[in-house]
């Protein structure tokens, strides 16, 4: 089998409020990835501000902070063989009309300061954030019956 990435994706505010939650979990289990950590959360601006810190200086940064912070967002580790670049694929563009049919901004979002979703676009970026929002206890380890049939 592959080697075993962990990706962390959080369902933003908007993706929240739209109800869209379940959805949007269920592409990333759908195609295959093993959620391992789910909490929902208030993120508050500290934390936002560490997730966010490669953006510190730029103009958008207090939006994004601002934003993040507004309302409850869902945070998880999703598990996979190549669990990075399968969750990015699933996502889509940051831009949402410029993102594929099929995914989730592609078929769900209409504007980039509301795409829905956040996902590591690394794996070091993954291991950061995990950090970020779970701490030393990042997720639980067990198998899945149908792994056999989704995994080589």
């Amino acid at each position: 089998m592959a080697d075993i990435e962990r990706t962390l994706i959080i369902v933003k505010p908007d993706g929240v409020q739209r109800g869209l939650v379940g959805e949007i979990v269920g592409r990333f289990e759908g195609r295959g990835l093993k959620i391992v950590a789910l909490q929902m959360q208030h993120i508050d601006p500290e934390t936002a501000e560490r997730h966010y810190a490669e953006h510190k200086g730029k103009p958008f940064f207090d939006g994004l902070v601002s934003y993040i912070t507004s309302s409850p967002s869902v945070v998880m580790i999703f598990e996979g063989p190549q669990a990075v670049a399968a969750a990015r694929s699933t996502i889509g563009s940051t831009k949402p009309v410029e993102a594929t049919p099929g995914t989730i901004r592609g078929d769900l979002g209409m504007m980039v300061g509301r795409n829905l979703v956040h996902g590591s676009d690394s794996t070091e970026s993954a291991a950061r954030e995990v950090g970020i929002f779970f701490g030393d206890t990042a997720g639980v380890s067990y198998e899945r019956e149908l792994d056999r049939w989704v995994l080589e």
